[in-house]
């Protein structure tokens, strides 16, 4: 019997790990999906995303969205396309870590490095994910101490 597609929707703030989690853990089995991948200036970045999700879900490939996903408002879309393609849908929260967020921001450069008003606004809308909100899988990731992650169902 075939094991269905896996669609993992990352949350969490800026800086909270999400992309390196994804590095370390998921990219062996995950295509990678995110609006910081468009270019800056990209235009409905929104519309592009959700056609590269269907297009891997549609092939029968696995597909992470590392964006902060704070809200059900984000989540609904992804959770529509996953489930409209028989696919399985996991979050991964990443409890706030204020402090340590605007820390690891704060050593970010360039274009990755976000406003720390831009963080404390994405707070605001954060919440934790949860089966109610139609996702078949919720797991919790912090840092283990040691360079990598803790998992727990």
């Amino acid at each position: 019997m075939a094991t269905a597609v896996d669609l993992a929707v990352l949350v969490g703030l800026q800086a909270s790990g999400k992309s390196t989690f994804y590095a370390q853990v998921l990219s062996d089995r995950y295509e990678l999906v995110g609006k910081d991948l468009f270019p800056r200036g990209a235009r409905n970045k929104q519309g592009r995303q959700m056609r590269l999700v269907v297009g891997h879900l549609a092939a029968g490939r696995a597909v992470a969205v590392d964006n902060t996903n704070p809200s059900a408002e984000e989540w609904a879309p992804l959770l529509e396309a996953a489930h409209a393609h028989g696919s399985t849908a996991t979050a991964y929260w990443f409890p706030p870590d204020v402090a340590g967020c605007l820390r690891r921001n704060a050593a970010r450069e360039g274009r990755h490095r976000v406003p720390d008003v831009g963080v404390l606004a994405t707070l605001k809308r954060l919440r934790r994910p949860s089966p109610a909100d139609g996702f078949d899988a919720v797991h919790e990731v912090r840092f283990d101490g040691r360079g990598g992650f803790e998992i727990r169902t």
